[in-house]
C-alpha cells in the first residue's frame, strides 16, 4: 500500500492529556487519557468498497500506536525529546500502520514507550509515567506502557507496541489485558525504529480476543488454515513454583478449562528448565554456567543472561553512535547498562546464535504443530510507582528467565489475564511453536471465555471460604505431598509442596521436603537452592544440611558436600546416612 497521504492525519498535540482530574486516594494527578499519550492524532481508513464487497475486517475500530513507528512527516520520540529534537520528520508511514488502517482502523494517537524502549517498568520521566488503570499506584509495565493503559482505559479498540525482551507481555499482564508477541519474523519490522534487530517483534493489545485475532489476520502474512484445537497443553510446573500466586488461581485455571474445553487427555506436565538443559546443549556454553566455585546457572537464568547481552549488544550496534553524539538524559538503571563497557568476542556471539536455534529447534519439537506451553507471564506483581525494586538484579532475573523462552526461541506467545489476586492483575502466558501464530490466536479464542469463568469461579470461592489459615491449608498442602511423595509421583509432590511454601514461606520443612522431590528428578541446582532457604529459616535442620550434600556431590561441589554431611553429624551424630557419605568421599580425596 501507498503510505497515507499526510492531509489525511492531523497532529490534535497533547489533546486530552491537558485535562487532569485528582485522584485523593493516590495523592496524585492523573491525566484524562491516563497519561498513556505522546500525541493524538488521525489516520483515516478509506472509504468502504460497493456492495456486494464485505466492508473492511477492521471497520469502526481504534488504535494506537508506540511512539516508534514510522508515521509520514511526524517525528517519533523513541521515549526520549532528545530524539525527537535530532531527527528528521519519517518521509513514510510503517507498513504494519498503513496495512491496519487499510483494513479500516482508525489511529488515533501515538503512545509513551521506556526511555528508547529499553526498561519493563513502563517509567518515563520525560513524558510522564502512564496510570496503570488496573493498580493506580504500581507501575503499568514496559516498554510499550502506554499502549496497554491506552486499552486498558478503553481508550482504543487495540494498540501496537513492540516486544524486544517483554515490551508487550509484561505491561499487558501488569494491565490486565491481553497481549501478543508474534513469532520472530512473522510481521514487518520495516518502519520501525530497532532496539535489537534479532529479538525486536512488533505485537499487540487488545481486551476482546476476537480483535486481538482480527488483528493478527491483518498483520501475520500466514496461509490460511481450518480452525484446530490443541493436541496437547504442556504445564511448565517449576515455571509456577516460584510464582508469587497459589496454583489455584494461575495453572490450576487453565487445567481446569483445559479439561472441559477438551478433556484430561490433552494435559501433560513438564519441567522446563531439565527439557531444556538437555535440549540446548549450547547453553553450557554461556558465562551464566562457568562455575569458578559458584553453583551453576539454572537453563532459564542462562538464557535470560544471553537475552539480555544480545539487547545491550545490538542496541549499542544502532545506537551508540547517536549516544555518544548527544549523551541523553537517561534513568540510571538504563544509562548504568548502555554506558557500561560490553566485551564483545566472536564465541560468544557465535554460541548466542547457537542457543537460539537449538531453542527454537527444542520448543518447536515439544510443541509441534497442535501443542501448547503455559507458563506465568512474570513471577511478581507490578511493583510500587517509583520503587527500585524493579530495575533489581533479582526482580529482573525473575522475569527475564520467563520472558526469554519466547524472545530467545523465537516463538509466539500470548498473555491471558486471569482477573484479580490479592488486588493485582493475574495472568498466564501460551506460546506456541514459531509459525504457529494464528493456531495460537485461535486457541485463545476458543479457551478465553471458559478460563475467565473460571478465573471468577475462583475468586469468589476463595472469598467465601475463610474458615482454614494459611498455615492449616499449608500444612493440608504439605500432606498432600508427603502422599504423592510416597507414591513416587516426584513432580506433583513438587507441585503439593510449592503451594505449602506459598501459603507459608517460613517453613523450613516445606523446602526441605521440597529439595527431596528435587532430587528424585534429578534436579540438583533448585534442591541445594531449597535446602539453603530451609537452613537459612531453622539452622538445626540436619535433613536439610544431608540433602544439600547430597545435591552438592552430584553438582560435583565434593568439598561443600563434606562439609554439609559434617555439620549434619555434628546436629546428628548417629546419622548413618551422613556418615557414611562423607567417610565415601573423604575416601575419593585422599
Amino acid at each position: 500500500m501507498a503510505s497515507q497521504p499526510t492531509n489525511l492525519w492531523v497532529l490534535l498535540g497533547l489533546g486530552l492529556a491537558g485535562i487532569i482530574f485528582i485522584s485523593r486516594k493516590l495523592k496524585k494527578t492523573i491525566k484524562l487519557d491516563f497519561g498513556a499519550f505522546i500525541h493524538k492524532l488521525q489516520l483515516l481508513p478509506p472509504p468502504q468498497p460497493a456492495p456486494p464487497k464485505a466492508p473492511h475486517p477492521l471497520t469502526s475500530l481504534t488504535f494506537a500506536i508506540s511512539d516508534l513507528f514510522n508515521i509520514e512527516g511526524h517525528v517519533s520520540t523513541f521515549g526520549h525529546p532528545e530524539w525527537e529534537k535530532t531527527h528528521e520528520p519519517a518521509s513514510s508511514t510503517s507498513p504494519v500502520v498503513s496495512a491496519l488502517v487499510d483494513g479500516g482502523a482508525t489511529c488515533v494517537g501515538t503512545t509513551v514507550v521506556d526511555e528508547l524502549a529499553y526498561g519493563i517498568s513502563g517509567e518515563n520521566k520525560h513524558f510522564g509515567t502512564p496510570t496503570n488503570p488496573a493498580v493506580p499506584a504500581r507501575v503499568p509495565g514496559g516498554s510499550s506502557s502506554g499502549g496497554a493503559v491506552a486499552v486498558a482505559a478503553n481508550l482504543v479498540d487495540f494498540s501496537l507496541g513492540i516486544d524486544t525482551v517483554g515490551g508487550v507481555r509484561v505491561p499487558a499482564g501488569f494491565c490486565g489485558v491481553l497481549g501478543f508477541r508474534p513469532s520472530y519474523g512473522a510481521v514487518s519490522h520495516n518502519g520501525i525504529i530497532p532496539v535489537s534487530t534479532s529479538l525486536d517483534t512488533v505485537g499487540w493489545f487488545a481486551k476482546d480476543p476476537n480483535i486481538l485475532r482480527r488483528v493478527g489476520h491483518i498483520l501475520i502474512q500466514a496461509k490460511f488454515v481450518i480452525q484446530r484445537n490443541p493436541r496437547q497443553i504442556i504445564i511448565a510446573d517449576d515455571c509456577f513454583q516460584h510464582l508469587n500466586v497459589p496454583l489455584d488461581r494461575s495453572s490450576q485455571l487453565v487445567i481446569k478449562a483445559t479439561e472441559k474445553l477438551f478433556g484430561r487427555q490433552v494435559l501433560k506436565h513438564i519441567n522446563l528448565e531439565d527439557y531444556l538443559s538437555s535440549k540446548v546443549p549450547s547453553l553450557k556454553g554461556s558465562s551464566g554456567q562457568k562455575t569458578n566455585g559458584e553453583l551453576k546457572a539454572s537453563s532459564l537464568k542462562s538464557l535470560a543472561n544471553i537475552m539480555q547481552f544480545l539487547r545491550r549488544h545490538e542496541f549499542k550496534l544502532s545506537h551508540d553512535e547517536w549516544m555518544n553524539i548527544v549523551k541523553p538524559d537517561l534513568h540510571a538503571a538504563v544509562s548504568s547498562q548502555l554506558h557500561e563497557k560490553l566485551e564483545v568476542s566472536d564465541v560468544e556471539i557465535e554460541n548466542s546464535k547457537s542457543v537460539r536455534s537449538e531453542m527454537r529447534a527444542a520448543i518447536n519439537s515439544l510443541l509441534k504443530d497442535e501443542g501448547i506451553l503455559v507458563i506465568p507471564t512474570v513471577a511478581d506483581p507490578p511493583p510500587k510507582l517509583g520503587r527500585k525494586e524493579i530495575v533489581s538484579e533479582d526482580y529482573q532475573s525473575r522475569a527475564f528467565s520467563l520472558l526469554s523462552i519466547a524472545s530467545i526461541s523465537g516463538c509466539c506467545q500470548v498473555t491471558v489475564p486471569l482477573g484479580f489476586y490479592d488486588k493485582y492483575p493475574v495472568s498466564v502466558s501460551l506460546i506456541a511453536r514459531h509459525g504457529g501464530d494464528r493456531f495460537l490466536l485461535d486457541t485463545l479464542q476458543t479457551m478465553y471465555t471458559t478460563l475467565q469463568e473460571q478465573a471468577d469461579l475462583a475468586a469468589n470461592t476463595k472469598s467465601s471460604k475463610n474458615v482454614v489459615s494459611k498455615e492449616e491449608s499449608a500444612e493440608i498442602a504439605k500432606e498432600k505431598g508427603n502422599q504423592a511423595y510416597k507414591d513416587k509421583q516426584w513432580q506433583k509432590a513438587i507441585g503439593y509442596y510449592t503451594e505449602a511454601i506459598k501459603l507459608n514461606g517460613n517453613n523450613a520443612t516445606y523446602y526441605s521436603n521440597r529439595a527431596q522431590a528435587y532430587l528424585e528428578l534429578g534436579s540438583y541446582v533448585p534442591a541445594e537452592v531449597d535446602c539453603t532457604k530451609a537452613i537459612d529459616l531453622d539452622k538445626k535442620n540436619v535433613k536439610a544440611y544431608f540433602r544439600r550434600g547430597t545435591a552438592r556431590e552430584m553438582l560435583g561441589y565434593y568439598k561443600e558436600a563434606i562439609d554439609d554431611y559434617k555439620y549434619a553429624l555434628v546436629l546428628e551424630p548417629t546419622n548413618k546416612r551422613a556418615s557414611s557419605a562423607a567417610e565415601r568421599l573423604r575416601k575419593l580425596f585422599q
